[in-house]
């Protein structure tokens, strides 16, 4: 089954990251797509993440199509102006690429290359309504072309921003512009997420729940101090806290497989989106915790 009939199915879907290196030593990356074969429904592919210059994310999803994983494409509007993000959009579909989720990308300040103009030419929702545009056959400027994408469009949400309400005003005009799924920033707290999806269940698309694994105490305080729409919890800070140093990372997966577990039987979200960030390794072990696997 594709990524997209598994979530019109209704099963539990169970995706993850695939990160392209910087440089061409693809050895890990594969043994990662390997490990991750027959376990998640698809991968996202990241572009140039965190602003930090690295193979571009088209020819990484196609290695993840010659090794039988499926991949969802990420695109970002900080690279590339509306003729180019078009363009690759038409490569990838010819490429047999069918997922795509749409980002405005974090800034060039954010990366290695702080020297770079960034362009964002066009926004996330803007860049939803093109691919909507091309699986109908016609490009920005409204000029039909020879042959139509046939894409299945997801979006970016944070549910556990404060205030919440731009969000929901972002997330509506996401829906509204063709998004069929949306995977979130990393959540922490069920039980906001359980208020934003109260929300987001009066439209008909479908939320995977994102998750961070947390490897440390100052990773969570780190999380909190710089990373906007994120919040983890004073009480699962203690948890890591309780486990010491050597144990910590075994915790943050056992908090992570907990939360998932919570989120499947409880019918909360449609799915989760495992950001292992440098762990990939980890994820069959933390989706076998969960009981996915």
């Amino acid at each position: 089954m594709s990524f997209k009939d598994i979530l019109n199915s209704k099963k539990f879907a169970v995706t993850a990251e695939i990160g392209p290196p910087k440089g061409t030593d693809i050895k890990e990356m594969l043994h990662h797509m390997e490990l991750l074969k027959g376990k998640i429904d698809a991968a996202n592919v990241t572009d140039n993440q965190s602003a930090v210059m690295r193979i571009c994310s088209i020819a990484v999803s196609k290695l993840c199509l010659e090794h039988g994983l499926e991949p969802i494409l990420q695109m970002t509007c900080r690279d590339r102006n509306r003729i180019g993000l078009q363009s690759d959009l038409l490569g990838a579909s010819v490429l047999g690429i069918k997922n795509v989720l749409c980002m405005t990308g974090d800034h060039v300040s954010a990366g290695d290359h702080k020297g770079a103009k960034p362009v964002y030419d066009i926004e996330s929702v803007q860049l939803l309504k093109a691919v909507d545009g091309l699986n109908g056959g016609r490009d920005m400027s409204g000029n039909e072309m020879k042959g139509a994408t046939d894409f299945f469009q997801g979006a970016v949400v944070t549910p556990e921003a404060n205030p919440l309400e731009p969000q929901l005003m972002k997330f509506d005009k996401k829906v509204k512009a063709g998004a069929k799924f949306f995977q979130t920033q990393a959540i922490y707290d069920i039980g906001k997420f359980k208020e934003f999806m109260k929300h987001a269940r009066n439209f008909p698309v479908k939320v995977l729940a994102g998750f961070v694994v947390l490897k440390s105490v100052g990773m969570a305080n780190f999380l909190n101090k710089n990373v906007p729409g994120i919040r983890v919890p004073d009480e699962l800070i203690a948890e890591i806290k309780a486990a010491g140093k050597e144990k910590a990372l075994d915790t943050g997966m056992d908090i992570t497989a907990r939360h998932i577990r919570q989120l499947r039987e409880e019918c909360i979200s449609d799915g989760v989106h495992i950001m292992a960030i440098g762990m990939e390794d980890k994820v069959p072990e933390i989706m076998q915790r969960a009981g996915l696997l």
